[in-house]
C-alpha cells in the first residue's frame, strides 16, 4: 500500500496535487478535517465526543485522531492502491505514533513537503480569498497561520528525515511543473 503524506503551509497547492495524485494512481484521499466532521455527523458516541471537544475550541487529541485513521483504514477495501493523508500528522507525537500504526498494518508513509517561498505564499492566499470569499485568507490570519504551520511541521519533517521518508519538492512553477515533481517521486517509490 502507497501511503503518502501531502505537506506544505497554507497555499502551496496540497489540495491541487492531491486531485492529480489521485486521478493517476488512484489512491484515496483523507482529509482529517472531512474525517472528524463525517464522524460527528454520523451522531455515534464517538462522534458526540470529538463534537464536545470541537466544540469548545480545544483541538482534538492525538490518541482520538489515531483512532479514527485506524478505523478509516480498516474501512478500505482490501484493493486499495494507497492514501494520500492530508492534514495528517501536524505533530511529532502523531507522526510516531501514526508510523507504529502503519507498521502493524505491514505498511508506511512517505512524507512529500510541497516548499513555497513564504511571499509567494502570501500572494497566493490573498488572491484566494478574492476569488473565493474565505474569510481566513487575510493578511493578519495568514501570517498567524504560516507561523503555527512552521512551528507544528519542523519536528514532523525532521522526523520523517530521519527515516529516509521525506521528499522535499520545488512548490512553485506551473501546476503540471509541480506534478511531474511529484510523480517522479512517487514513482520512484
Amino acid at each position: 500500500m502507497l501511503n503518502i503524506i501531502l505537506c506544505g503551509a497554507p497555499g502551496s497547492g496540497k489540495g491541487t496535487q492531491s486531485e492529480f495524485i489521485v486521478k493517476k494512481y488512484g489512491l484515496e484521499h483523507l482529509s482529517t478535517g472531512d474525517l472528524l466532521r463525517r464522524e460527528i455527523a454520523s451522531g455515534s458516541r464517538f462522534g458526540k465526543q470529538i463534537d464536545a471537544i470541537i466544540s469548545k475550541g480545544n483541538l482534538v487529541p492525538d490518541d482520538v485522531m489515531l483512532r479514527l485513521i485506524d478505523q478509516y483504514m480498516e474501512s478500505l477495501p482490501g484493493d486499495t492502491k494507497g492514501v494520500i493523508f492530508d492534514g495528517f500528522p501536524r505533530t511529532l507525537n502523531q507522526a510516531i505514533e501514526f508510523e507504529k500504526m502503519l507498521a502493524h498494518k505491514q505498511t508506511s508513509a512517505h512524507l512529500i513537503d510541497l516548499h513555497v517561498d513564504e511571499d509567494e505564499l502570501i500572494k497566493r492566499l490573498l488572491l484566494r480569498g478574492q476569488t473565493s470569499g474565505r474569510a481566513d485568507d487575510n493578511l493578519e490570519t495568514i501570517k498567524k497561520r504560516l507561523v503555527v504551520y512552521h512551528h507544528q511541521t519542523e519536528a514532523v519533517s525532521k522526523y520523517y528525515k530521519e527515516l529516509e521518508k521525506y521528499h522535499p519538492v520545488n512548490g512553485t512553477g506551473t501546476i503540471q511543473d509541480i506534478f511531474s515533481r511529484i510523480e517522479a517521486i512517487i514513482d520512484n517509490l
